[in-house]
């Protein structure tokens, strides 16, 4: 319906980005005389908190060999919302030459700007473990930390993207008594102001602008003047206005420094010029 299939993996490379930045976290473990015994790496997955809980609920007690370990992070996407503040011209287009012919131009309509709602869950057995991990992340948000994500590579787009730490709760969560308990969970909300981005197209660099004025300004008439606008490109590579001293078209790149010649050309033939053949008649 909108036209040929594309994807930029957008959405996937936000989480990817943001999964990163949890990635190195560690909690250490104590004695009475403040000595280390333990260091523990935190891993970190993507997933809705209700399948961790289901794993961990199968052993309330975390004492069972199984694949859930705690402490543990989860993460996932909650929502995402349309953000007018950012919007920008929706006729502005990127654009960049192709890396692999010069002569082709690749373009793209500015993104459209979506703010992308993500929970971060911290799954602990006990309050120090969760107090740790919470220490080594909320310092770096004030209540924001931006990143750079390389969103559309051939368009050579990178991005610096805020990722803002809305608020965080807390909840513990039972199994039978009050006694057991069978996860502390710590929620924190945070929102990354994104992009979501149309599709690529490619076209020959125009290099050759060609108006024709006709007697009475009456169009099929015969024509009495034309312009013609051009790059110019002197043989050492400066720009110039000349076309006459120019080197060939052909041998212009869209990314030359060139300048621009304008040539006004008199006519008294009374001849037409075909766009069909490119010619006059």
């Amino acid at each position: 319906m909108f036209g040929d299939q594309f994807y930029h993996q957008s959405i996937r490379k936000y989480i990817i980005a943001f999964g990163n930045l949890f990635n190195d976290i560690v909690v250490q473990r104590l004695d009475s005389s403040g000595n280390r015994v333990q260091s523990i790496s935190v891993p970190i997955a993507y997933g809705p908190k209700e399948s961790f809980l289901a794993r961990i609920g199968a052993d309330p007690n975390l004492e069972k060999d199984v694949m859930v370990q705690v402490p543990r992070i989860g993460f996932e996407i909650t929502g995402m919302t349309y953000d007018g503040r950012r919007k920008l011209s929706s006729t502005l287009k990127n654009k960049t030459i192709s890396s692999s012919d010069t002569g082709i131009l690749k373009t793209q309509y500015v993104p459209v700007p979506y703010d992308i709602q993500i929970v971060l869950s911290i799954f602990t057995k006990n309050a120090d473990d969760a107090a740790q991990i919470v220490e080594q992340i909320i310092p770096y948000f004030r209540p924001e930390f931006t990143t750079a994500v390389r969103m559309i590579p051939e368009m050579s787009l990178t991005f610096d993207t805020p990722i803002i730490l809305n608020d965080i709760n807390i909840e513990d969560t039972y199994e039978g008594d009050f006694i057991t308990r069978r996860s502390l969970i710590w929620n924190l909300n945070f929102t990354i102001r994104g992009y979501v981005f149309g599709p690529v197209t490619t076209g020959k660099t125009i290099k050759r602008a060609q108006i024709d004025f006709h007697a009475n300004n009456i169009v099929g008439s015969a024509r009495n003047s034309r312009i013609i606008a051009t790059p110019g490109l002197l043989a050492n590579g400066a720009p110039t206005t000349n076309s006459s001293a120019s080197i060939a078209i052909s041998q212009i790149s869209a990314n030359s420094d060139y300048g621009f010649a304008d040539d006004l050309f008199f006519f008294t033939d009374g001849l037409k010029y075909n766009p069909e053949t490119g010619s006059d008649t």
